[in-house]
C-alpha cells in the first residue's frame, strides 16, 4: 500500500474540515429558522 505524502493528507484534512464547517453552519441556520418559525406561530 502506498503511503500518502503530507500534502495529500493536509489536503484531505482541509477538505474534511470545510465540509464539517458547512454542515455545522447549515445546522445552526436550521435551528435558527425553526426557532423564528415557532416564535412567529405563538404570537
Amino acid at each position: 500500500m502506498i503511503e500518502p505524502n503530507d500534502d495529500e493528507v493536509r489536503r484531505r484534512q482541509r477538505s474534511r474540515a470545510i465540509v464539517t464547517a458547512l454542515l455545522l453552519v447549515a445546522f445552526v441556520v436550521l435551528v435558527y429558522a425553526v426557532t423564528i418559525a415557532k416564535m412567529t406561530i405563538n404570537q
